[in-house]
């Protein structure tokens, strides 16, 4: 198996990709090129969903409202989860998440001292038991604040990769049987997607804050405004 975003494959920029015929999904007739491409995300969503059993019972937080954190919205939503909460320490991010669908947001710091106050915060947006914790961001302080803001039973997926060695509360965790469940890609998720798409029950094209042509010049362009990140969420191209 290859994944073209992971060394020492550095992605598929080339005039001609050869891809197994088995592992392509035919698009259908109402769903774009733009949507298409928009799957590779969304599956993440979708297989962290899976993980965890979202379900029209589960009341979801979560953690950073990036690229991926607004596809876990989505496809949270899409499953049934009839209370989501998502935490970032970026205004317009956050916005963001509200207009797609979030039920509310809680702008927390960075500061590790801060758990047990964003935990209180968080609690009280909630409105309810924590089910499930999706941590997008994968920092010391996400995971401090999943482990604790989780109901007893419940469960933390964890989905960023921010830092790979943290020092977080896992004693009390283990002691209110909090379980963590790991993601890495996803797995049979384009068909869920391209389905869920089709239907209208999620909208990915509300994700593209850019879009650019093939210039060279609207290429670095691009290019620049996805690495500087602010108010980039997902840069197109389109011929």
């Amino acid at each position: 198996m290859k994944f073209y975003a992971t060394p020492p494959t550095h992605g598929s920029l080339a005039n001609e990709v050869v891809h197994p015929a088995d592992l392509c999904f035919k698009l259908p007739e109402n769903v774009s090129f733009e949507e298409g491409a928009l799957c590779e995300p969304l599956g993440v969503g979708i297989h962290a969903c899976r993980r965890v059993n979202v379900g029209p019972e589960t009341n979801v937080l979560i953690m950073g409202a990036g690229p991926i954190g607004l596809v876990n919205l989505m496809a949270a939503r899409a499953f049934g989860a009839p209370r989501i909460v998502i935490v970032d320490v970026d205004d317009y991010r956050l916005s963001l998440a509200k207009d797609l669908g979030a039920d509310e947001v809680v702008k927390v710091s960075t500061d590790i001292q801060d758990v047990d106050e964003d935990v209180t915060q968080i609690q009280k947006a909630m409105k309810g038991e924590i089910d499930v914790t999706l941590d997008c961001a994968g920092f010391e302080k996400t995971m401090s604040t999943a482990l604790k803001a989780s109901r007893p039973g419940g469960k933390v997926c964890l989905i960023g990769l921010g830092h790979i060695e943290m020092t977080v509360p896992l004693g009390p965790a283990a002691a209110r049987e909090v379980d963590i469940i790991g993601v890495f890609r996803y797995k049979n998720t384009y068909p869920v997607c391209l389905e869920f798409i089709r239907s209208g029950k999620i909208d990915v094209k509300s994700m593209i804050t850019h879009r650019f042509g093939f210039s060279q010049k609207e290429v670095e362009e691009a290019f620049e405004t996805s690495a500087r990140g602010g108010k980039a969420i997902k840069v197109m191209f389109n011929l």
